[in-house]
Formats: structure tokens, sequence, C-alpha cells
């Protein structure tokens, strides 16, 4: 419609439809020719309703620009006249701390993306156009910080309901108000934040360095600790890195619809890739932190940036590479040319997916860093997923000359408690391999072949660091009791022989799960049960006759071995073939591991743990091949101890219902709350787009975790506790409410974790987990807690 005559004569002619048809007639204000034309272009593409709305009023957009009178994208511009699908507005002030960066940016994108309505936002404290709601780059770049003020339009059917969710999604400070309360795996507020530099690094120590010290460079302070070879000393080889150079060219294509689906193919690779990063990071760093790639998944689905490809492929007629790595550009330049110092720093993450699907499509092995001796890594720059990859056993220390302390890649590196010093000046890069570096990550300095009195200020300093730490954590070796005399077991999760030695320094009463995928990973054969048997009597070893629990392998579906080829892709990995059913169709590869934790248990206190356990079937067939195995080892005289306990992770639905006949067939039950949350909200934690439904505070999974632990405890067994759950301070008064007898947490939480239960009594968390069951959600749960405790005196 383009004349008062025409809107006037089509609503009358919508009041003589039948009721039915009126529901689904839409109104635009488009012109006749042109707007019909590309409408039936755009609907012909498959788009929706709102989308072939939104090219119709565009269709001048070329007119207006020859005339030079477009003042605005015509295409970001929303019908008021639409009888059937009004348009609706709200304004809001954004009140949390760092604005709608990556993260928040990502909710706001997942919850727009939930609606048939077209979202739009512009920040109106900076004046800038309006852009998609539905585009994670368009979001970021408008700069939003904290006071700034949005106006939000949502055109559609659900209008409404599409703003309250985005209005609710900032009353709740995107969930930030809650993370500040708790504590990260590292013990800080904020695990996105620009301020982990500060919170993250010891107590200062500082001597007195002299100025201008031979071979002495400065940068950015990005990760605390001092890089330190094995052999104790304070200086480590180094070794450089570069990733592999991709060179692209650009030329003329005819079929461009092949040209679109090899670009959809490497984007579906790379999806795939991210998403066994974000796996991989989880076991190694934790799901917040490895959350940093929910970002570059929603790259990958911004549908401006496939937009803008696909239309340079089909009316260019370029090439792929040359189509993808222009529009990239085009967004990386947008990020660059913010005021906001902090957004800038995004466009690492922007460069490391663009660079991951240009890989794919040129066909380029992707890097691998493989270091035979410990060393301090230097590069011109490290992206999330290099970073990501790093193995802290071997990469004692990071030196680059770009960065930032507020970059992902700093991020990840003071996760991993890498040492890592940013910004250094280029002479490095000409360093050769196997030079001699010291490296300080707290003051931001290093020294090229440090002379022996630098070298002994930093033993000095590390010395008095080691020193704070151990003070820190005097009272963690001490005992968990309540106010009114429950003692409640401390365990720890690892995933590594490092990880137990952490973890008993910090106090760890035992080891609540030991992920084994880790011995499977990053190799081309299962590991032997030689090999096997060697780790688990290491870590046992470390123990010291503590409880070790050895969950078995947990991979299949969503964490596939590149040597055990499934045969057919899992539309839905999490539902799939993974866990005990996989082991169970697997039985050399279960034998095997079984055989050693079998050997290994001699002397020890180990019990196995079977993961993905959803039918008492499955409970009975496990135990029978271990008694098969059992009985080989009998055969062949190996000892093992024959009462060694068997339980279960209980982190599925079924488990929970049945948990009253499962805790007549094992000796424990552990719950995962991480898996257990995704199970009963429907909803894949590793999905940007509905993962903030997975909250392990939702008095849905809360009644679970109730029901499983009065089944065990009629059953006369124990339960633990052993998800992400377990290490949030603030839901400790819950979980005691509850009466779990074990909680088992990441190694560095293990002294907050037994000072918060040294501040609770029982008779105070049985009362809040009567009120939070009855709760409507989890930040109403939230809000209990926190206003509910008693702070300490």
């Amino acid at each position: 419609m383009d004349l008062g005559s025409a809107l006037l004569s089509a609503e009358m002619a919508i009041e003589f439809l039948p009721e039915a048809q009126q529901q689904k007639v839409y109104l635009c204000e488009a012109p006749l020719v042109e707007g019909a034309i590309a409408a039936v272009v755009a609907a012909a593409a498959g788009r929706d309703i709102h989308q072939v709305m939104a090219k119709a009023r565009g269709a001048l957009l070329a007119k207006a620009t020859q005339l030079g009178v477009v003042s605005r994208p015509l295409s970001l511009v929303t019908s008021t006249t639409d009888v059937e699908s009004p348009t609706r507005e709200i304004r809001l002030i954004v009140s949390n701390r760092l604005g709608l960066q990556a993260r928040p940016a990502a909710q706001f994108v997942v919850t727009a993306t939930r609606f048939q309505s077209q979202i739009l936002v512009r920040n109106l404290t900076r004046n800038t156009e309006f852009v998609r709601g539905d585009s994670i780059n368009q979001v970021t770049t408008l700069g939003v910080r904290q006071g700034h003020e949005l106006l939000i339009t949502a055109t559609g059917a659900d209008a409404d309901e599409a703003l309250a969710a985005l209005q609710a999604l900032f009353a709740n400070n995107f969930g930030e108000a809650a993370r500040s309360c708790c504590s990260n795996k590292e013990g800080l507020p904020n695990p996105e934040g620009e301020d982990n530099v500060a919170l993250n690094s010891p107590p200062a120590f500082h001597h007195e360095f002299t100025p201008a010290t031979h071979g002495e460079l400065s940068g950015i302070a990005a990760s605390p600790g001092v890089a330190m070879s094995t052999t104790g000393f304070a200086y480590a080889p180094v070794v450089h890195y570069q990733p592999t150079h991709i060179s692209i060219t650009e030329y003329h294509v005819e079929d461009v619809k092949l040209e679109w689906q090899r670009l959809e193919a490497a984007i579906h690779t790379a999806r795939q890739e991210i998403q066994a990063v974000f796996s991989q990071a989880s076991l190694q760093i934790g799901d917040a932190e490895a959350a940093i790639f929910d970002a570059q998944l929603l790259f990958l689905e911004d549908p401006v940036l496939l937009e803008a490809v696909k239309e340079r492929i089909f009316k260019n007629h370029l090439n792929a590479e040359a189509a993808w790595q222009a529009v990239v550009d085009e967004v990386a330049t947008s990020y660059r040319t913010l005021e906001d110092s902090y957004l800038q720093e995004r466009v690492d993450d922007v460069v490391d997916v663009g660079q991951r699907v240009l890989r794919l499509l040129v066909g380029n092995a992707d890097a691998n860093l493989h270091l035979e001796e410990p060393a301090i890594l230097v590069a011109t720059d490290l992206s999330p997923s290099d970073t990501a990859r790093l193995d802290p056993k071997k990469v004692l220390g990071i030196c680059t000359t770009s960065g930032s302390a507020t970059s992902h890649s700093a991020i990840i590196a003071r996760t991993l408690g890498i040492p890592a010093v940013l910004g250094i000046d280029a002479q490095v890069l000409h360093l050769a391999d196997g030079t001699l570096m010291a490296l300080d990550g707290e003051s931001g300095r290093a020294w090229i072949e440090p002379e022996s009195h630098i070298l002994d200020l930093l033993a000095a300093k590390q010395e008095a660091w080691q020193t704070a730490q151990q003070q820190a954590q005097a009272t963690a070796h001490q005992p968990a009791i309540t106010l009114d005399g429950r003692q409640v077991s401390v365990f720890a999760n690892i995933g590594s022989i490092k990880d137990v030695q952490v973890a008993v320094a910090n106090g760890a009463e035992g080891v609540g799960l030991l992920r084994t995928e880790f011995l499977y990973l990053d190799r081309t054969s299962a590991p032997t049960e030689e090999e096997q048997l060697a780790v688990y009597q290491a870590i046992a070893q470390v123990l010291d006759h503590r409880p070790l629990i050895i969950r078995t392998l947990d991979v299949g579906g969503d964490k596939p071995l590149p040597y055990l080829r499934v045969g057919f892709p899992e539309a839905n990995p999490f539902l799939g073939w993974r866990g005990i059913r996989f082991c169970l169709d697997h039985l050399d590869l279960f034998k095997t591991q079984l055989r050693a934790i079998l050997r290994a248990s001699v002397g020890h206190q180990i019990k196995i743990m079977l993961p993905m356990i959803a039918s008492v079937t499955e409970v009975r067939a496990t135990k029978v091949i271990l008694g098969e195995v059992q009985a080989e080892l009998n055969q062949a005289g190996i000892s093992f101890d024959a009462a060694m306990k068997v339980g279960i992770m209980v982190e599925v639905p079924a488990a929970v219902a049945i948990a009253d006949q499962l805790a007549d067939e094992v000796d424990f039950f552990s719950i995962g709350t991480n898996d257990l949350s995704q199970y009963v909200m429907a909803s894949d934690r590793t999905n940007p787009r509905i993962a903030n439904l997975v909250d392990a505070l939702h008095p849905a999974v809360l009644r679970m975790v109730q029901q499983t632990i009065q089944a065990a405890h009629s059953g006369g067994i124990s339960v633990g506790l052993c998800g992400e759950l377990a290490a949030d301070i603030l839901a400790t008064p819950i979980l005691l409410g509850l009466g779990l007898d074990e909680l088992s947490v990441n190694p560095q939480s293990i002294p907050g974790v037994k000072q918060a239960i040294a501040r609770l009594s029982i008779v105070e968390s049985e009362a809040i987990v009567v009120s939070a069951l009855q709760q409507d959600s989890a930040e109403d749960v939230r809000e209990l807690i926190s206003t509910s405790v008693t702070p300490p005196a």
C-alpha cells in the first residue's frame, strides 16, 4: 500500500474475509510494483512473512539512494499501520555492568530469535540507527554500556511476548547479578569481565627490579604468575607459534548455487568444530568460561552476515572464499571502529571464526601445536580457539605482541593458569627458538636471557606468592562442618593428574568425579590397559587412600572419538549414542577400561561410576560385564578389590523416576546437574539460543535432586552432587538443606565451598529449601537465598 485510499480499502477488504483468513493477512506499506516483485523473490527464497515484508518495504532503496533521500536503511523501517501485527516498542536502561558485550549480546539475540516478530533495537544514548535484534554482530556493535538507554521495537503477532521476554532479560541483568554473588571456578565474580585481571591476581609482592634491565621487555599484564620450567628455574625456552596463513584468490563463478552450497557445508563443519572446542574446553576450563564460544556459534547464524555473503555470491558471482572474507572483513572493521575499547577486542572472535570457515573452504589442515618440552609460547597473537587448546603442563607462559587483558584469549589463559604478557615489543618475534626467557604475568614484564639477579628476584616472588596461597588455604584442609555439627564431604572433579595434585593441595577429601575422557582424546587410537592403569594408579597414589570415584568413558554423541566411526550423524547427540550406551556397544573398549580400574584398586579406595544411566537393565548389564572381567582377572591370578563399590550418575529424568529401583542395584548415586538440568528443561546447554534455560537452580531441577536424595537415603546409600551447581556458593544452603552427603567441585573452589558450609546450619538450610521448591523460577530461588541467608559475623 502506498496511497491513503489503498490503506482504507485494504483494511475494509480484510473485514469481508472469514475470521480465520483475517488472521493470516498482513498489511505492508510498500510500493505496489517494486514491493510486489521484491516480496515474491523473498518468498520464493523461503523467507518468513516478516522478512518478506521487510524486503517489500526496502524495494525503493535503489531509487531513493539515487535521489539522495535515504536517511537510514529502508529495510529497517517498521510498520505502524499493520492492523493484525502492530509495532510495539519499549525503552530500557541497561544496568548490568558491562552492557551488551559478548555474553549479554548473545542472550539478547537468542531471546529475540525465539519469536516470529521482527525485533529492532537502537542505542538512544549513542544515537545509533536501528539494527536487527537477531544479528549478533549488529547488536554487539551498538556499543551498549551500563547506563545507556535502548529503544526496542517488535513487529509481529507475538510482539508483546517478545518485548516482555527481552524486558525480563534486562530486569535480571542478563544473569550478571546472580554471577556477581557467586564464584566462578577461580573463585571470582564476573567470569567474562574485564576486572578479572586484578581480581585473579594474588597479593602483589613487589621486588625492586632495576629499570631498563638488560633484555627486559614491558607489556600488558594479562594473566598472573611467573613462568617456571619443570627444573624450578624462573625461565624457559621460547617456542614460536604461527598459525597457518590462508591465501585466497577472487574469481568469477557461474554455478552460484553450488558455490553457496560449498559455503553452507564449510559453515556446518565449522559449527561442529566449535562445538567440539566447547566440549573440550568445558572439560578443561568449565562451562562458564567455555561459553565464550557461544558468540562464535551465533556469528555463524547471523542472518545479516549470511545475507550479505549470499548477495555477493549470487549477484556478483564471487567465489565463496572471496565473498566470505569480504563480509568478515567488513564486520571486523565495524568492531574496530567502535569507540568502546572493550568491544573493539571482540574482533578477535570475528577473525577466529572467520578464519575457521575460510580454512575449511580452501582445504587447509588445522594448525596444531605440539611441544616436546615445556616452553614459553611467543606469537603475534593467539585466537580464543588456539588458547583453549593449550596444555598448561607444556605451555608455561604466553608472550604476544598484540592483544589485551580483556580479550577472550586472556580470559582463557587466566582460567588455565598460564601466565601471559601481551603487547610486547615486536623484537621478541625475532628470537630464535630455544632462547631462554623469564615471564612475570603479574607485572607484565619479560626478560630475554635473564641475568642471575633477575632469576633470584622472580624465584623469591614466586615463593612469596605460593606462601600467600598456602596461608589463604590454611582452613581448606579442615573438615567442612556446619554450625549445628553436620559434616559434609567435599571432593574434587578432576580430569588429569595435575588436577588431583591441585585438589589435594586445596583440601579435597577425595575425588568425586574422575573424567576419564582425557585419556581418549587427542590421539589416533584408544589408550591401552597399561596406559590407563598407570594413570589411575598415579592419581590414587596422590590421593593417599582418599576415595577415588572413576567415571567410565563418557563419549559418543556430542563427544565423538575420531578413531571410532559412528557411521551416521546424530541429529540430537545429547539424546544419542553416548555414555553407558556407547560402552555397552563397544565391549572391548569397555572391558579394557574396567580391567585397568580393577587392577588399580588394589590398596586404594577406588569406586566405579557409570554415566548416562537411564534404566535398571543398563546397570545389570554392566554388572554382568564387570563380573566377567573380574572372573578373567581371577583366572589370571591378578589381584583387585573384590568389594569395590559401583555407583551411577543420575543425570537423566528416567533415572530420577526409578531412583528407588536403581538404589537397590548400586552402592551410591552422584547427581550430575549439568546434564540433568538440560534434560529436565529440554534445553541443549551448548545451544546459545536456549542455553539460558539450563539453570540447575530452577525449582523443577531442584525437585528432581530432592527426589533422588530421598530415594537414595531410603535405599540406604549415599548421594553426592558433582555438577557445577556444587561449586556455586550461593547454592550451598540449598544443597545442604536437600540433604546431600557429598559435594564434588573443581579443585579451585574447594576452600570457598568449605568456608560456605561452615557458615551455615542445617536447620536454616532446610527452611530455605522448603521455600525454594515453591518458587516459580531460578531467579526467584536466587533472590530467596540472597535474602534468607544470614551473613557471617
